[in-house]
């Protein structure tokens, strides 16, 4: 037990030694660090001073450095404002120059205006006084003519107004003769403008069927002939001909299409001359077809010929006479060719004549214009041109072959002629009547001027007379006055005007009528 306690206290007063060494040594460990610490911060604190001298140079510099850009741009400034300062100045200095120069040369012409003046007046004066020597001299010349004529000045004045008036009754009398002959000459101008609108009512053939024709038969027996054994006959014709035959129950009659009229013919005269023989057989259809043909192209030449002298045209080449002649186996929209190529023709020489012009050249170049349109075999050049160069090639006149070629506008037209020809191509086809397409436009456009009267109020009838040239409309009294007609017939003409289109003019005539009827007993 005493080992025990020996022990703890020897362990305590150890423990107490150790902490008084501990202490001791701390102590002077913290006295050593102090001491380098201060050191420490003593060469820190040195070293700052030296980088902040360093930097407080630097910052200097680059003051001193900002300070001499500020002044350098400074003195730039100023030294721009004092070159615009001293241009301004120089202009000032030049506008006061100029001005004191424009003052100076002010006066100038003050005082030159000022002795332009003076000398006006001075001229004024003296003119005035020439003035008055002259009507001195004036009054005394006519008092010595009044004493050498024996008459005074009133006298004179008389005789000079009677052969003043004598002398305008002679320009008045030319004039009137000038304007008589320009009245003539006027008066003559539409006179032919009532010619060609008299020509322009000219009619002539129907429309005519192009493309059928109707082959008539004694009875319904030779229909069977006609068509053979299993159809070998018709099947003959039709090869040799070229021409479709459509038998079907029309009594007593075969149909014949085809669009070229010269088959169709071949083929309608080849029929009449077997079913007249009664041998039908192919190679009796072959012969009679080939004869037939033949017969044609002498037919052909004929006719050409017969037209060309019915007409008055000489010296017509072969060839064109042919091309005249195959004209009446062709027509155009239901107009047959022939006829209106002779219309046409007819309608150039007179219109020609009234215009001073030849009317046998007239007349050939309306026959021919449209020759162009029968070729022996089919071609893409348009009639007119194909026409031009046929009369070119057979010898006609330029005059005549720039007719042909421009009566469609498809070449331009160089002689007056030309218009002629297509003035007269396009009266003869647009007639009423004349072609199939133009008959139904022309009815069309009648109705269309009796619609547009109905469209308006108190109209009680309304008919398209002259061919459409003329609109007569029937009012209600009761509805429409006098004035209210006048108007009528005006917005009636504008809106056939604006709505409608149409050759030449249109007259349109309203009527009112008032009727007061009584009956005596």
């Amino acid at each position: 037990m005493d080992n025990i306690v020996a022990y703890i206290i020897a362990a305590v007063v150890g423990v107490a030694v150790g902490f008084l060494i501990a202490k001791f040594f701390e102590r002077n460990n913290a006295s050593r660090l102090t001491k380098q610490a201060k050191k420490t911060a003593a060469s820190i604190v040195k070293e700052a001073q030296v980088e902040s001298e360093a930097i407080k140079k630097d910052k200097i510099l680059q003051a001193k450095e900002k300070f001499l850009e500020l002044k350098a741009e400074h003195e730039k400034v100023i030294l721009n404002r004092d070159k615009k300062i001293s241009d301004v100045e120089k202009r000032v200095r030049d506008k006061e120059s100029q001005v004191s120069s424009e003052l100076s040369k002010n006066k100038k012409l003050n005082a030159e205006l000022e002795s332009k003046r003076k000398e006006y007046e001075e001229r004024l004066n003296f003119l005035h006084k020439k003035q008055g020597e002259v009507e001195k001299m004036h009054r005394s010349q006519i008092e010595q003519l009044e004493v050498i004529s024996s008459l005074s000045a009133d006298d004179a004045k008389a005789q000079l107004i009677e052969s003043l008036k004598e002398e305008a009754k002679t320009d008045a009398m030319a004039f009137i003769q000038s304007s008589v002959e320009e009245a003539k000459l006027t008066a003559q101008q539409e006179a032919k403008k009532i010619i060609i609108n008299s020509i322009q009512r000219i009619g002539t053939e129907e429309a005519i069927e192009n493309c059928v024709s109707v082959f008539n038969l004694e009875s319904d027996d030779v229909k069977g002939r006609i068509i053979g054994r299993e159809g070998r006959n018709i099947r003959a014709i039709e090869s040799a001909t070229g021409v479709e035959i459509i038998v079907d129950d029309t009594p007593e009659a075969i149909i014949l299409s085809c669009f070229d009229s010269v088959r169709r013919e071949v083929a309608r005269l080849s029929l009449h001359k077997l079913v007249t023989d009664g041998r039908i057989h192919p190679a009796r259809i072959e012969e009679v077809v080939k004869k037939t043909t033949k017969q044609i192209e002498e037919e052909i030449i004929e006719v050409g010929k017969r037209t060309v002298i019915d007409l008055g045209i000489h010296g017509l080449h072969p060839e064109l006479i042919k091309a005249v002649g195959r004209m009446k186996y062709r027509s155009s929209y239901g107009q047959n060719l022939l006829h209106h190529s002779r219309e046409v023709a007819k309608l150039c020489g007179v219109m020609a004549s009234e215009l001073g012009l030849n009317p046998k050249l007239a007349k050939r170049a309306g026959l021919l214009h449209d020759i162009g349109k029968v070729p022996e075999s089919e071609t893409e050049v348009p009639h007119a041109i194909l026409g031009m160069q046929w009369a070119e090639k057979y010898g006609e006149k330029p005059d005549v072959c720039n007719a042909i070629g421009a009566h469609h506008d498809e070449i331009e037209m160089t002689n007056l002629l030309s218009p002629i020809v297509q003035v007269c191509d396009a009266i003869s086809g647009a007639r009423p009547g004349a072609r199939r397409q133009v008959l139904d436009s022309y009815i069309q456009r009648l109705k269309d001027l009796e619609a547009i009267a109905f469209g308006f109020n108190g109209v009680n009838k309304a008919f398209a007379i002259q061919a459409g040239r003329e609109l007569r409309v029937m009012v209600e009294s009761e509805k429409v006055s006098d004035e209210k007609a006048a108007q009528l017939s005006f917005e009636i003409s504008q809106k056939i005007q604006t709505d409608m289109t149409y050759p030449g003019q249109v007259k349109v005539t309203v009527i009112r009528e008032t009727r007061a009827v009584n009956i005596a007993k």
